[in-house]
C-alpha cells in the first residue's frame, strides 16, 4: 500500500457517504458518483418511545423533592433502545419515584359487630347467672297464700301486700342502741301497704293500710290490723285482709330493721325531701327541713318516727310511701343494676333481709321494682272516727269510700279521683 494510502483517514463504519475526492486520483473522484441527498435524521427516542415534534431535547427541570432541587442526568440504556429513566423517577415519567406510604388497616366493622355480640352474650350469662343466684337465696315462707273456703276469686292484675316489721333480728345490742330500735321481743307489723300493679298500662296503685285499723279476724274477732299478725302471722295477716278488703293476695313480702337498714345503705342511701324539721330522740332522729340524702340508719327513723302533722299516725303512713318509691326506685336505677360494686351488695342485703311466700321468685320480686320505679299512685285507705277494738282505741275506716277504692283495684281501674282527694 502506497505510503499516502496509509496516512488518508479512515471512514467511520457504516457511514453512507463517498470519500471525498482528492487531487490527483481523478479516475476514482470522476467516476464517483455524485453524494445523493443526506436522509432526513430520524426521531429522538424517549424512555423507548417515540418523542413528538422536531425541537431538540431540553434537559428536565427540576423536581421537587430531589436532594437539592436537581434530577439526576438521564443516563443510556446498557443494551440500547433509548435512555433509561433517572435514578428516583417513576417508570414512564411522572416525577421522582416515592413508595406510597404503607396505610394501617382499619378494624373493620365486622369485627366490631363479633365483638358486640360477644360482649352481650356475656353479660346475658352473667345476668342469667345473678338472676338464679338471687332467686336461690330468697327465703320463702311456707303456706301463707294457700287456699281456704271463701277465699275471694282472682282478679285481674297482681296484688302484693308489703310488710315492715319491727324485728330487731340481725341486730347487735350496740345496734339497737344506735338505731333507737328499744329492746321488745318477739315480732309485730310496723307498717302494711297493698300495692297493685295493673294488667294494663295504667299506673300502680299504693295504699297504705294504718296498722290500727280496726278490722275482723277470722277466729279472733274485732281487733286491730297488727293483732292479726301477733296472733297468726303472715298467713292469718293475709287472710284477715283479703277478708276486709275483698282482694285475693298474689304475693308476699316481708322486711325487718335490720334488712331495711342494709338494703338502704347498700344503694348509698336515698334522698328525701324532708317537709318539717323532726327531732325524736325515741326513733334516734334529728333532720332539718329540705331535700338530703338519709343514711340507713337515717331512714329507719324517717318511717318510724310519729312526730309531726295533726295525725301522726296518717303522717306516718304518708312518710312510709314517700320512702318505699325513692329506695325501690333507686334499687332499679340502671346505675345501681349495671354497677356490680352497687348491685351485688344490694342483692345480697335484699336477698338476706327479705322473707317472701314460697310461690315468690326472683321474677316476681323484678316486677315490683319496676313497677314502683315508675311513680305509682299512692293513697291511704278512707277513714273517719274510731272505735273500740282489742281493749283499745282503733283507727275507723270509712266503709263507703275504702268499698269504692278495693272496688276500683278489684276490677283493675284507676282508683276514683274524690277519693284521692279525699285522702
Amino acid at each position: 500500500m502506497a505510503e499516502e494510502d496509509r496516512t488518508r483517514p479512515m471512514r467511520s463504519p457504516g457511514e453512507g457517504r463517498p470519500l471525498p475526492g482528492r487531487s490527483g486520483d481523478g479516475m476514482r473522484s470522476s467516476s464517483a458518483p455524485p453524494s445523493p441527498p443526506e436522509p432526513p435524521r430520524g426521531r429522538s427516542r424517549v424512555y423507548g418511545r417515540e418523542r413528538s415534534g422536531n425541537s431538540p431535547v431540553k434537559p428536565l427541570k427540576s423536581a421537587k423533592g430531589t436532594a437539592g432541587g436537581q434530577v439526576p442526568p438521564t443516563a443510556v440504556h446498557p443494551g440500547g433502545g433509548g435512555p433509561m429513566p433517572p435514578t428516583g423517577a417513576r417508570p414512564g415519567g411522572g416525577g421522582p419515584y416515592n413508595r406510597p406510604p404503607r396505610q394501617r388497616r382499619g378494624i373493620s366493622a365486622k369485627t366490631i359487630l363479633i365483638a358486640i355480640a360477644g360482649l352481650l352474650v356475656v353479660l346475658l350469662v352473667v345476668g342469667v347467672g345473678m338472676l338464679f343466684w338471687v332467686n336461690g337465696r330468697l327465703q320463702g315462707i311456707p303456706e301463707v297464700l294457700d287456699d281456704y273456703p271463701g277465699r275471694p276469686a282472682d282478679t285481674p292484675g297482681t296484688n302484693w301486700l308489703l310488710v315492715g316489721s319491727d324485728s330487731r333480728k340481725g341486730l347487735s345490742a350496740e345496734q339497737r342502741k344506735k338505731l333507737a330500735t328499744g329492746r321488745a321481743a318477739g315480732q309485730r307489723t310496723d307498717s302494711m301497704m297493698l300495692l297493685h300493679i295493673p294488667a294494663g298500662s295504667d299506673k300502680p296503685t299504693l295504699v297504705s293500710l294504718p296498722r290500727d285499723s280496726a278490722v275482723t279476724i277470722p277466729g279472733k274477732g274485732r281487733n286491730k290490723l297488727n293483732a292479726a299478725y301477733t296472733f297468726g302471722g303472715p298467713k292469718l295477716l293475709v287472710r284477715t285482709l283479703e277478708g276486709a278488703t275483698g282482694l285475693r293476695i298474689d304475693n308476699y313480702m316481708e322486711i325487718g330493721f335490720a334488712g331495711f337498714v342494709g338494703i338502704v345503705d347498700a344503694v348509698g342511701g336515698v334522698e328525701i325531701d324532708v317537709r318539717a324539721d323532726i327531732n325524736d330522740p325515741k326513733a334516734g332522729l334529728k333532720l332539718k327541713k329540705g331535700k338530703q340524702v338519709l343514711t340507713g340508719g337515717e331512714a329507719l327513723g324517717y318511717v318510724r318516727t310519729r312526730k309531726g302533722g295533726a295525725l301522726p299516725d296518717f303522717e306516718r303512713t304518708k312518710r312510709q310511701r314517700q320512702f318505699l318509691g325513692a329506695v325501690v326506685k333507686k334499687a332499679a336505677s340502671p346505675g345501681v343494676l349495671i354497677n356490680p360494686f352497687t348491685s351485688i351488695p344490694l342483692a345480697m342485703s335484699a336477698t338476706d333481709a327479705v322473707t317472701v311466700d314460697d310461690s315468690t321468685g326472683v321474677f316476681d320480686m323484678l316486677s315490683l321494682g319496676l313497677s314502683m320505679g315508675g311513680s305509682p299512685v299512692t293513697t291511704v285507705v278512707p277513714f273517719g272516727g274510731n272505735e273500740i277494738a282489742g281493749g283499745g282505741s282503733a283507727v275507723k275506716w270509712d266503709r263507703e269510700k275504702a268499698l269504692a277504692l278495693f272496688n276500683a283495684l278489684k276490677e283493675d281501674k284507676p282508683v276514683p279521683k274524690e277519693i284521692l282527694d279525699a285522702t
